[in-house]
C-alpha cells in the first residue's frame, strides 16, 4: 500500500507541475484516433519533401513512357507461370489503339521470362536537387536561385524499362511519382499561406486587441471588409490577371500569396478577443507599471498564454488551404501544368472517359482525402488537449 502511495503522490507532483506544452501532450496521445491521424500526416508529409528519392522518375519530364500511355498499375509479383524470383519484377507491357476494338486502348502483356522487368532498389536515374530554391518571379529583381544539393539515387527502379505501380496518365507520365510530387506542393502552399495568415493575424488582432478605442473599430472595419470578400470571384479575376508568361514558380508564390492574405481575419479576431479580455489582468498592469513597452507586453505575457489555442488555429487552418488549393486548380483558377499539385491531378477525373476506362487516376483522390482527414483528426485531438485542466476520460 506504501508503494502505492508514493505512486500515486509522484504522479500528482508530475501532473502539477508539468509544463503546459507536456499536459496537452499527455492528452494528445489518449486520444487514438489523433495520434494515428499525426502519424499519417507525418508520413505524408515525409513523402511529399522526399518525393524525388522515393519515386523512380521525374514528375513532369523525364518520366514519360510513350509506349504506356494511360496504362494500368503494375503490381509487383515474386511468381507466375513461369515459375518464383526472389526478386519482384512487372512484365513488359505496351498499350496502343487497334482498329478491331473501334480504336479502343488494348494492352498487351510480354508474360514470358524475357518480358519480365526486375524490381531494384537504390537505382541511379534522373538527377534531382534537396534544399534548392528557383523562384522566377516577375522582375529580376524577385528572383532568387539556391542551389541545393543534387542526387540521382532512387529508391527503385527496373533493370530495363519502366514500372509504374500507380499507372500512368495520357501523356504516359508516372502518377506515383506526379501524386508524391503533388502533396508536396500543395502542402508547400498550404505552408506559406499559412504562414502569412499567421504573421497578419498576430499583428493586426494583438494591435486591436491590446489598445482597444478607435485603432480596435478601424482594424475591425478592415478585418470584416476582407472576411465579406468572395474568394471565387476575386480568384476569377486575379486568373483573368496573371498574364500566361508567368512561370509556374510565379504563379504557385502568387496562389500562396493570395491565399494567405485572404486567410487572416478569423485567426485575428480570436486573438483579438482574447487580448480585449486579457490585457486588464494585474500580470499585464504589473508589467506596464514596470515599464515594459506594448510590443513586449503582447509577446512576453498576452500571447503566451493562447499559445496553445494559436497552434490549434493553426494546424486545423492547413486542411482548409489545402483544400482552397485544390479547389481553384481543379476549376483551372489556381496552379496549372506542369506544376504537380493535388488539384491539379484531381482535374483529370472530371470525364465520364477516366470514370469507365481508367480508374487508377483516382489514386490520387485517396491520398488527397486521408490528408485532409489526418489534419482534421489531428486538429480536433489538439483541440481537445489545450485545456489540459479539463475533465478526462
Amino acid at each position: 500500500m506504501t508503494d502505492t502511495a508514493n505512486v500515486d503522490q509522484k504522479l500528482k507532483e508530475a501532473y502539477f507541475t508539468a509544463s503546459q506544452g507536456q499536459l496537452i501532450w499527455q492528452r494528445f496521445k489518449r486520444n487514438k484516433s489523433a495520434l494515428a491521424g499525426a502519424w499519417i500526416l507525418i508520413i505524408l508529409i515525409l513523402s511529399g519533401i522526399f518525393a524525388p528519392f522515393l519515386t523512380p522518375y521525374d514528375a513532369t519530364i523525364s518520366g514519360r513512357d510513350k509506349d504506356y500511355l494511360n496504362g494500368a498499375p503494375q503490381i509487383p509479383s515474386f511468381c507466375d507461370s513461369n515459375g518464383c524470383s526472389m526478386r519482384p519484377f512487372v512484365y513488359t507491357q505496351s498499350r496502343s489503339r487497334s482498329i478491331k476494338t473501334n480504336f479502343r486502348w488494348v494492352t498487351e502483356t510480354d508474360d514470358s521470362l524475357e518480358g519480365r522487368r526486375y524490381v531494384e532498389f537504390f537505382v541511379k536515374g534522373a538527377k534531382y536537387s534537396h534544399l534548392s530554391f528557383n523562384i522566377n518571379l516577375p522582375g529580376e529583381a524577385l528572383d532568387f536561385k539556391i542551389p541545393g544539393f543534387t542526387f540521382e539515387t532512387h529508391l527503385f527502379g527496373t533493370d530495363k524499362g519502366m514500372i509504374h505501380i500507380f499507372g500512368t496518365d495520357s501523356t504516359g507520365k508516372d502518377i506515383y511519382s506526379r501524386t508524391l510530387a503533388a502533396i508536396n506542393t500543395s502542402m508547400a502552399v498550404g505552408t506559406i499561406g499559412v504562414f502569412i495568415a499567421f504573421v497578419m493575424a498576430l499583428a493586426i488582432g494583438g494591435v486591436a486587441g491590446y489598445y482597444g478605442g478607435w485603432i480596435d473599430s478601424a482594424l475591425q472595419m478592415i478585418t470584416d471588409t476582407v472576411r465579406t470578400i468572395p474568394s471565387i470571384p476575386l480568384f476569377m479575376a486575379l486568373a483573368a490577371f496573371i498574364p500566361d508568361t508567368w512561370s509556374a514558380e510565379a504563379r504557385f508564390m502568387f496562389i500562396s500569396m493570395v491565399l494567405g492574405l485572404i486567410g487572416w481575419p478569423t485567426l485575428a479576431r480570436r486573438i483579438r478577443t482574447h487580448l480585449l479580455t486579457e490585457r486588464n489582468q494585474e500580470y499585464v498592469l504589473a508589467a506596464q507599471l514596470c515599464g515594459a513597452s506594448p510590443a513586449h507586453v503582447i509577446k512576453r505575457h498576452l500571447l503566451p498564454s493562447f499559445t496553445s489555442y494559436i497552434i490549434v488555429d493553426l494546424v486545423i487552418s492547413f486542411p482548409y488551404m489545402v483544400l482552397s488549393e485544390t479547389a481553384l486548380s481543379f476549376i483551372g483558377l489556381g496552379l496549372k501544368d506542369p506544376v504537380n499539385s493535388l488539384g491539379v491531378m484531381l482535374q483529370n477525373v472530371t470525364s465520364a472517359d477516366v470514370l469507365l476506362n481508367y480508374q487508377w487516376y483516382f489514386i490520387p483522390v485517396i491520398f488527397f482525402i486521408v490528408l485532409v482527414l489526418a489534419f482534421v483528426f489531428v486538429g480536433d485531438g489538439l483541440r481537445d488537449a489545450a485545456d489540459p485542466y479539463s475533465d478526462s476520460h
